[in-house]
C-alpha cells in the first residue's frame, strides 16, 4: 500500500510579491510620459580654443578662468575674450571664449557677424570645420593665424536618450522649433538632433535667429518632429 505524502508548500518570497504588485500598479496609474523641460538658448558669437592656442594667446601654462557655468554640465563661459580680425582688417574686438578647451579651435558667428568681418560663413555642425574660412585671433600675449574653423553653427537641439525616445528621434534626425511670440511667431526647421549621455534638452539658436523670433518675449516654445 502506497501512502501519498503532501509536499510542504513553498515559502512565498514577500519581497518579490511586493515588487510585482508595485510594477502592476505603476503600469495602470503612471499615465502618459511627461513632456521634457525644453530650454531654448541664444548662442552669441564665441570661440572654442585648443590648449595650444590658449597658451599662444594668453601665455605659456595659462588656464582659462570660469566666469559662468553654462546650462550643459561641464561647459562654461570664460573670463577671457579675444579679438577676431577678418579680411581688410575688419574686426570684432571682444569675443567670449567658451571652455573647456577642445581639440581644434573653432569660431562660431552669426551671419551678421560674418558680414561685419567680410567672411562668407558656411553653415556647419560644430566640429565639422574642414575647408572652412579662417581668421586672425588676437589675445593679450600673442596672435593666432587660424587657417580654418570659422562657421555659422547649424541650428541644433541637444538631448539625452530619454528625450530622444520621447520625441521618437535619433542622433542626426531633423526637428522643427515653433516659437510663439505674438507678431514675431516663427517656426525654425531643420534643427539637427544631437543625442548624448547626461545631456539636458536644449535648443541652440544664434543671435540673428533669436532676434528675428523675439525669443526674449516668447510665450511658449514647441519642439516638433519633422
Amino acid at each position: 500500500m502506497t501512502v501519498a505524502t503532501a509536499l510542504p508548500p513553498k515559502r512565498i518570497d514577500r519581497k518579490l510579491v511586493e515588487e510585482i504588485v508595485r510594477e502592476i500598479v505603476l503600469r495602470q496609474w503612471k499615465g502618459p510620459p511627461q513632456r521634457p523641460h525644453l530650454v531654448v538658448s541664444i548662442s552669441a558669437r564665441h570661440v572654442h580654443l585648443s590648449p595650444e592656442h590658449v597658451e599662444v594667446l594668453f601665455g605659456p601654462g595659462y588656464q582659462l578662468t570660469v566666469m559662468k557655468e553654462l546650462y550643459q554640465e561641464g561647459f562654461y563661459a570664460a573670463e577671457e575674450t579675444v579679438m577676431i580680425v577678418g579680411p581688410k582688417r575688419r574686426m570684432l574686438p571682444t569675443v567670449r571664449v567658451l571652455g573647456p578647451p577642445r581639440g581644434a579651435t573653432q569660431v562660431e558667428l552669426a551671419f551678421t557677424d560674418g558680414i561685419s568681418l567680410g567672411i562668407d560663413l558656411p553653415v556647419r555642425l560644430s566640429g565639422q570645420i574642414e575647408g572652412t574660412p579662417g581668421c586672425v585671433l588676437v589675445g593679450p600675449k600673442g596672435v593666432v593665424d587660424l587657417k580654418q574653423g570659422v562657421i555659422r553653427a547649424a541650428r541644433h537641439v541637444h538631448m539625452g536618450p530619454m528625450d530622444a525616445a520621447y520625441y521618437g528621434v535619433k542622433d542626426g534626425d531633423r526637428m522643427a522649433l515653433r516659437i510663439h511670440s505674438g507678431p514675431c511667431s516663427t517656426t525654425f526647421e531643420n534643427l539637427v538632433v544631437r543625442v548624448g549621455e547626461k545631456i539636458k534638452l536644449e535648443v541652440h539658436l544664434d543671435t540673428d535667429e533669436g532676434n528675428a523670433a523675439d525669443l526674449d518675449h516668447a510665450e511658449a516654445v514647441e519642439l516638433l518632429k519633422m
